[in-house]
């Protein structure tokens, strides 16, 4: 009995390091985005600007990720899979964007030449704070937060810690893409201008 019990106990304490171990970052499958921020674009139609990329998306499907290391490979593999799955996707006004949360000097630069070195057309990369828009919780653990919402409702969140991102998951997250896409497309999707989403 005591050996049951202390076998029962054992399997509790290591269920609850995996419970721990899981990262919990930005708002989870099945809330509302938190809305509006305005992170500086570096590349994209407001290039060098502080630009809503939210409101600039509407309620049309969207990838937006949070990122915190722009050298990590698997960060840069991830880039270059969602601007081909976006333009894959052109036909629904599929957005994605990327958001680093830095505030390093030299951040700025090096996205815009990864920008360029990857000739990123449909992939808007950007910079804001090391802590992220306050309402979006972006947790500090993750070096990488997914996120993919249609309707501004999210229907797939993926985290993901320094490094530990692979191939797989890269292509399960393209595969995931599905999930925020129309049926079928029927016209163009209302669009929000910055000015109407308002600041915060």
């Amino acid at each position: 009995m005591i050996r049951k019990l202390f076998a029962v106990a054992v399997v509790a304490a290591f269920g609850s390091l995996a419970v721990a171990a899981e990262i919990k970052s930005g708002p989870q499958a099945g809330e509302k985005v938190p809305g509006p921020f305005h992170p500086l674009n570096v590349n994209g139609e407001s290039a060098g600007e502080k630009a809503c990329l939210f409101c600039k998306h509407g309620d049309g499907p969207v990838a937006m990720v949070f990122a915190r290391t722009p050298e990590c490979e698997g960060t840069q593999k991830l880039i270059k899979a969602l601007e081909k799955a976006t333009a894959d996707n052109s036909k629904a006004e599929m957005g994605s964007f990327v958001v680093f949360l830095s505030d390093s000097d030299k951040t700025e630069k090096s996205l815009k030449k990864m920008a360029d070195e990857a000739k990123l057309k449909n992939v808007v990369l950007a910079v804001d704070n090391p802590a992220g828009p306050e309402k979006y919780k972006v947790a500090k653990e993750a070096d990488l937060t997914v996120v993919l919402y249609t309707g501004r409702v999210v229907k797939v969140n993926k985290s993901f810690e320094k490094g530990k991102i692979s191939d797989k998951d890269i292509d399960a997250i393209v595969k995931d893409v599905t999930t925020i896409l129309p049926a079928k497309w029927v016209g163009p999707r209302e669009r929000h201008s910055p000015r109407a989403c308002g600041r915060s």
